[in-house]
């Protein structure tokens, strides 16, 4: 059976650990932070469908009224 995966010895298995436990602590930190900020966006759009639900709302009252 052929060895697929490349030559013995190339590979540096603890760079790769490095490099992965580098993109879980970066992962983890913008986790942490991303709550503080995620509020923002969703309280724009409830209140934009808000407005948009008013101004349908008044604008059905004024073509029937």
């Amino acid at each position: 059976m052929a060895n697929t995966q490349g030559p013995q010895g190339t590979n540096d298995p603890a760079g790769s650990t490095q490099m992965f436990r580098a993109f879980v602590d970066d992962a983890s930190q913008s986790r942490q932070a991303a709550p503080a900020t995620s509020s923002g966006p969703r309280v724009g759009l409830i209140v934009g469908i808000l407005a948009a639900v008013v101004v349908v709302a008044a604008v059905a009252w004024l073509a029937l009224g």
